[in-house]
């Protein structure tokens, strides 16, 4: 039985960044054999022979040979396999270009057919633009994502490994890169709709904004890369701008309610989970209102903080108003959560329903307020001393 590390991970290697999947090829063995010297090992391929033994992949290779199996790969820079067993180690075999298109920085696919051969690749090659932002795609990988895109077989990837690729996208160096390739090669549709809508509509009135919401989508997941919650999240803030009439553009009226409904459409088409779903349309939803934090009300922040702690994405939205609008609300916000979970229902009048919910609402309305006045007051008396 022979062991070779494969793809992602002996690419990381040759370039000094940290390996994080580590795939294996198995050769000179059958699937049985693996199972008996492995018992623990556990199968997660069903057409094809797939096994996960802690946090590591094996698989067969796709061909007769490693040479078969690194021609049939995705991406030439992915294309190589070193060997892991001891008779073995330190071989490399790689795809013939994959060492110059290594050095050369370079996105190739593979072969001809590479991206029609699993169409999910246009969106891997994307997101590897994202990750490796020194690199720069080959025509060969445009023409062959526009090609893909044409012949209507993005339609056929299932919603759940598209939603992977995305946030796996955010959580690279550059996720601007994402997109901007998706878009120049037609492939934001089927899946990304209403982020292609956002290409030629203004992101408003300068000196707030200039360039299109598509590029304020870019820039917002650049801001928040590292930070896939935050980063969705930034993505779909101002999707609502993409329903504004032409006629009144660069303004964009009441875009936050309507943005809330596009972002829950983005978000079921790729069956997100329900908390990032629900944070990608309460971003849409309360961005307009958090910039504005200092001003509002103590109920509209009591309401505001109750969900967004529920719900644990108070500090995600922070951050999406601090990249949207450079304003840091997340010391007053950070202040004011304090106050009110600190304040709660006498034992007589909790657990009766709703009559409680209300009543410890208002207790925390009135704390707010009552310190607001507080703050106020020693404000101006520290205003006339001086």
């Amino acid at each position: 039985m022979k062991r070779y590390l494969v793809g992602g991970a002996v690419r990381d290697l040759l370039l000094g960044r940290p390996v994080v999947d580590q795939d294996y090829l198995i050769v000179d063995a059958t699937p049985e054999a693996f199972v008996r010297r492995y018992r623990r090992a556990r199968q997660v391929g069903k057409t094809f022979p797939v096994f996960m033994l802690g946090l590591a992949q094996y698989a067969w290779p796709r061909g007769e040979t490693v040479a078969d199996d690194l021609l049939a790969r995705d991406l030439t820079i992915n294309a190589m396999a070193m060997g892991d067993s001891r008779e073995i180690a330190g071989r490399l075999h790689f795809h013939p270009l994959a060492l110059s298109d290594l050095k050369n920085r370079i996105l190739r696919p593979c072969g001809e057919m590479s991206m029609f051969d699993d169409p999910l690749r246009v969106y891997r090659a994307a997101r590897f633009a994202a990750v490796l932002p020194d690199f720069s795609p080959h025509e060969e990988l445009v023409v062959q994502m526009r090609a893909v895109a044409k012949s209507g077989a993005l339609s056929d990837i299932f919603a759940e490994r598209v939603a992977q690729e995305v946030r796996k996208a955010l959580d690279a160096a550059k996720p601007s890169r994402f997109f901007r390739l998706l878009a120049e090669t037609g492939c934001l549709l089927p899946w990304l709709p209403e982020i292609a809508a956002c290409l030629g509509v203004p992101a408003g009135p300068e000196p707030y904004h200039s360039g299109s919401v598509f590029d304020h989508v870019c820039d917002m997941a650049d801001a928040l890369a590292g930070q896939p919650l935050a980063g969705w999240m930034g993505v779909c803030h101002d999707l609502g701008k993409t329903a504004t009439p032409e006629d009144q553009w660069p303004h964009h009226h009441g875009h936050d309610a309507i943005g809330e409904s596009v972002a829950e459409s983005l978000g079921r088409r790729l069956k997100l989970p329900n908390r990032v779903r629900e944070a990608g349309m309460a971003a849409a939803a309360l961005h307009m209102k958090a910039v504005r934090y200092g001003e509002l009300r103590a109920g509209t922040r009591v309401d505001m903080l109750t969900w967004l702690h529920k719900h644990e994405l108070t500090e995600a939205l922070c951050r999406t108003v601090q990249a949207d609008s450079g304003a840091d609300i997340s010391p007053l916000v950070k202040r004011d959560l304090k106050r009110m979970l600190a304040v709660h229902l006498p034992g007589r009048q909790r657990m009766r329903g709703p009559e409680s919910g209300a009543k410890l609402r208002s207790l925390r309305c009135q704390k707010l307020a009552e310190t607001d006045r507080q703050e106020g007051t020693s404000l101006a008396a520290d205003s006339e001393a001086m």
